[in-house]
């Protein structure tokens, strides 16, 4: 089963349509980003001179983390290494042997640990009985998700329990995903309530969706859609299109345009764009995140995946709370730090679209620090060794770990 990725009509792109691609994503937050270095943002300023020193330090972070910078892509599969456990193999060893459904069942969990990969929180963790291991925060999400996945909580058959089915999906409860990642009053994770909507929504999704996820809808079925052969060569922003246009209404933003729901993109009046989709920043962030994750199981099935320079850096905090700890871009009112914020306000959307353009510009700079090319060392890869691994270590120093801004979360956008 192969499909048409284009995310286009035969009458040509619509609006919500020409939201749906990165070159959107990277031109919209070039305005921003142009406009805030010429003064005109009432939010931030930018100073240019700063990202050289910011690049070094991203480098010295990468030498020290990959000496040999043999440095993986920035993905979910990182984080189910935390402690130095593979779980990755540990769970392929229990896979069947056929590449194929491999990639269906790796699909599968990226799919749901991506989507459940929100912050956590300051005062959550999550207890591995296994090794008696306590983790937080993102690797404490992924390596609770792992162990709901390998429990069988996302499978609605229980002679099959690794894998997630859109029927399981639909009847997740809170008190059952709460329980799974051991959140309780003494134990908080902020954003419960979201996550399970959010999962819910994704069953509806696929359940809408048999062309792209099969008659008995799970992710995996990406891989059907988009493999038409062993020898296939797969492209990251297809996997981003067929993504965005059949799991969009999944989001809780509920952001809509000409009737269809555009899931994370935000207004902000001095965006300019063509017809109603003036004003709208987009961004993709989760969905990006989800296809940087999804590059590894198409890969270990055997297929050759092109197109990465195409995906942006991730517009979240880390990233983001980067250039702001290394004065690359600076709030006008210092107060602003500290006033609480929510996702669609516009010093948040503007924020994110600095980070789209400004990591661009510093991963050039990194590389030259390094003395190696896009090649050896693309985007996803600048990423992991990186610009997130520094952010959170200044984050650490600064904040005990703590985001730069406080904003509001629903478990879906930070």
């Amino acid at each position: 089963m192969s499909v048409d990725v284009s995310g286009r009509t035969g009458a040509g792109p619509t609006a919500p349509d020409t939201l749906r691609s990165t070159r959107a994503i990277r031109d919209r937050a070039a305005q921003l980003t142009e406009r805030a270095r010429r003064g005109e943002s009432s939010w931030f300023t930018v100073d240019d001179a700063a990202l050289a020193a910011a690049a070094a330090l991203v480098a010295r972070v990468t030498r020290r983390r990959y000496p040999a910078l043999d440095i993986p892509f920035h993905s979910r599969w990182r984080h189910f290494e935390a402690g130095g456990v593979d779980r990755t193999a540990m769970l392929r060893a229990r896979l069947d042997d056929d590449q194929a459904e491999q990639a269906r069942a790796l699909i599968d969990l990226a799919v749901v640990s991506v989507l459940l990969d929100a912050g956590a929180g300051p005062d959550w963790s999550f207890l591995e009985s296994d090794t008696g291991m306590r983790v937080t925060r993102s690797e404490g999400l992924a390596v609770a998700g792992w162990h709901a996945f390998v429990g069988g909580v996302f499978s609605a058959d229980p002679d099959q329990p690794l894998r997630v089915d859109a029927t399981r999906l639909s009847e997740l409860t809170v008190a059952g995903l709460a329980a799974a990642f051991q959140a309780d009053e003494t134990n908080p994770l902020v954003g419960v309530d979201g996550r399970v909507e959010l999962l819910r929504r994704l069953g509806t999704a696929l359940t809408a969706h048999p062309d792209v996820f099969g008659e008995h809808p799970r992710p995996g079925h990406l891989y059907d859609a988009l493999v038409s052969s062993p020898r296939t060569d797969v492209d990251a922003h297809a996997i981003l299109s067929l993504l965005l246009t059949t799991t969009s209404g999944i989001w809780l933003s509920d952001n809509v345009l000409d009737g269809v729901a555009l899931g994370d993109c935000w207004r902000h009046d001095a965006v300019r764009g063509e017809g109603s989709s003036d004003g709208w920043m987009p961004f993709h962030k989760l969905s990006q995140w989800l296809t940087y994750s999804l590059l590894e199981p198409f890969e270990w099935s055997g297929h050759r995946v092109g197109g990465m320079a195409e995906l942006t850096a991730l517009p979240e905090y880390r990233n983001g709370g980067l250039l702001l700890d290394t004065g690359v871009i600076s709030l006008r009112d210092p107060a602003d730090a500290h006033r609480r914020r929510q996702v669609g306000d516009e010093l948040v959307v503007e924020w994110r679209a600095l980070t789209i353009t400004l990591i661009d510009e510093l991963a050039s700079l990194v590389r030259l620090e390094l003395d190696v090319d896009d090649t050896r060392l693309p985007l996803a890869c600048v990423l992991e060794g990186g610009t997130w691994a520094t952010g959170r270590e200044l984050a650490g120093e600064l904040r005990s770990g703590l985001p730069p801004l406080d904003i509001a979360s629903d478990g879906t956008v930070f």
